[in-house]
């Protein structure tokens, strides 16, 4: 009997169905992605062009060449390959690859029904929640009256906000762990939603607000506050739920008691459009950087990034493609409910000049929702904006200063 495949082949048979058409070049990225797991996170190989040596060395020469003879011979490809992949990724080095695909390619995923897609989920730190009361009950026995819903951005998952339990004590400490700091020094229960990062931000918005409807309506225990915590693109996600969710009368709108937004480019990013948000988001864990060779592609997700799009009407309903800023309906910050603001800039502490770039991917003044004609701003209050210093995009999911501002603005 055959070994069962591991998840990782799957996965990388799934790569394969993307590029089905094209490439010999599929194998160079796969190995490329098996180096960069393998190696100590941070290292630097000496290895020049993503070419690994010796045995894995060999068992990828041999895929490049069996893929050049045999046309769209990927999955054979793979097939070989699975072999030598049998000592990498960990679950959370598996989702970190995933992740980053979906936001590169994820409607197209979708669209395939290629088995890399990304479904919506709600979840624990550990795993997918069922939204019924006798689930909740199970998977959350500690399930307390108030909930944090954590959102993540373009080519991320719920693990960008998660302490990694393989991290050595000493990482783990200089981290911070926004979930379990609520919960142990303000009550809250956190859940985190995964999703597609490819799809329409509006898509996204509308699924979101389903899940939370039924979230809300299962909870094991009655419902005090909710507070939605949301990073990058997860923010217009969240903005787009809150929008339908009302649009449709959902009573979970009702709950929602604070929204805080984390580096969200309400009025769009313009390093979309020369393909950065891809280069830098890749880059910046070791599992995923070879897929920055993706980075020319351009999901529905990171059109939508481009003006801070959170609306069906915000594209042409023919092609997809993202309508002008100003032909833009405004989706103004929801009433009743308190909104914080929370951009970083990468300019050191005491340095007069404010880099329009922020935080490296986000401009300052689309994070804190600032439109010079006025027209687009969203008016956080003054008291619910705030800018960290020397801090970059990627900071803002567990950096202690960030946590200390959230913390303060959640407690008001």
């Amino acid at each position: 009997m055959n070994a069962p495949e591991s998840s990782t082949a799957a996965d990388l048979r799934g790569v394969g169905r993307l590029v089905i058409d094209a490439t010999t070049g599929i194998t160079d990225l796969v190995e490329a992605m098996h180096r960069n797991i393998a190696r100590v996170p941070g290292v630097t190989s000496s290895q020049e062009n993503g070419r690994t040596s010796g045995v894995t060395g060999f068992v990828y020469r041999t895929v490049r060449g069996v893929t050049r003879v045999v046309g769209g011979g990927v999955d054979a490809a793979l097939a070989l390959v699975s072999p030598a992949l049998s000592d990498v990724p960990s679950p959370r080095a598996r989702g970190a690859i995933v992740a980053a695909l979906n936001g590169v390619l994820g409607d197209h995923l979708e669209e395939t029904n290629n088995p890399l897609a990304t479904k919506m989920q709600l979840r624990s730190a550990t795993q997918a929640l069922s939204l019924s009361r006798e689930a909740l009950s199970e998977h959350l026995p500690l399930a307390t009256p108030k909930i944090v819903v954590f959102v993540h951005g373009l080519c991320m998952n719920e693990q960008g906000w998660i302490s990694d339990a393989s991290e050595s004590q000493s990482v783990i400490d200089e981290a911070c762990d926004f979930g379990k700091r609520l919960a142990a020094e303000a009550g809250f229960t956190p859940v985190y939603l995964r999703y597609n990062t490819g799809r329409h931000v509006s898509e996204n918005g509308r699924e979101f607000a389903a899940q939370m409807k039924a979230l809300v309506a299962a909870w094991p225990v009655p419902i005090e506050s909710v507070v939605i915590v949301a990073h990058s693109m997860g923010g217009l996600v969240s903005r787009s739920a809150m929008h339908y969710g009302r649009k449709a009368r959902h009573a979970w709108c009702k709950s929602i008691d604070a929204m805080v937004f984390l580096g969200t480019p309400h009025l769009g990013a313009p390093l979309e459009r020369g393909g950065h948000w891809i280069d830098l988001l890749l880059g910046a864990t070791p599992y995923a950087s070879p897929l920055a060779k993706l980075g020319k592609v351009r999901s529905n997700g990171i059109n939508d990034l481009r003006h801070g799009s959170v609306l069906d009407d915000d594209r042409h309903a023919d092609s997809g493609a993202p309508l002008p800023a100003n032909e833009h309906r405004i989706v103004r910050l929801p009433s009743g409910v308190r909104c914080y603001a929370i951009a970083a800039t990468m300019k050191p502490s005491g340095h007069e000049k404010i880099d329009w770039m922020g935080d490296g991917l986000v401009p300052l003044a689309s994070a804190l929702a600032e439109d010079k004609t006025d027209a687009r701003s969203l008016k956080f209050a003054e008291q619910n904006r705030a800018v960290v210093n020397d801090r970059n995009h990627m900071d803002l999911l567990n950096d202690r200063t960030v946590y200390a501002v959230l913390h303060g603005f959640i407690a008001k």
